[in-house]
């Protein structure tokens, strides 16, 4: 479950925030700073990084869902105490 935290955390820094660092805020004018959809939409870098970002991201999800279902689930009984309690109830 961490680890798949902690790799959508770096992940995402390393892709999404790198891609809006290196498009959006590399020369930034400082009129139009706050104008966050002033962005290039076909621009090739975002049609690679952002399908690949969320691919990894869903990885990361199930992982994170398969990690805290493991937490969350009880131990199982042991079979020998399976085995007394049908050999208590079938006497």
């Amino acid at each position: 479950m961490i680890v798949g935290i902690l790799i959508a955390i770096i992940y995402t820094m390393g892709s999404i925030v790198d891609l809006l660092f290196n498009t959006i805020w590399d020369n930034p004018n400082w009129d139009e700073l706050f104008e966050i959809f002033n962005i290039d939409w076909l621009d090739w870098r975002l049609f690679v990084v952002a399908p690949l970002w969320l691919l990894v991201i869903l990885i990361a999800i199930i992982a994170i869902w398969i990690g805290y279902s493991m937490l969350t689930t009880p131990a199982p009984v042991p079979l020998e105490e399976l085995e007394e309690e049908l050999a208590a109830e079938e006497e």
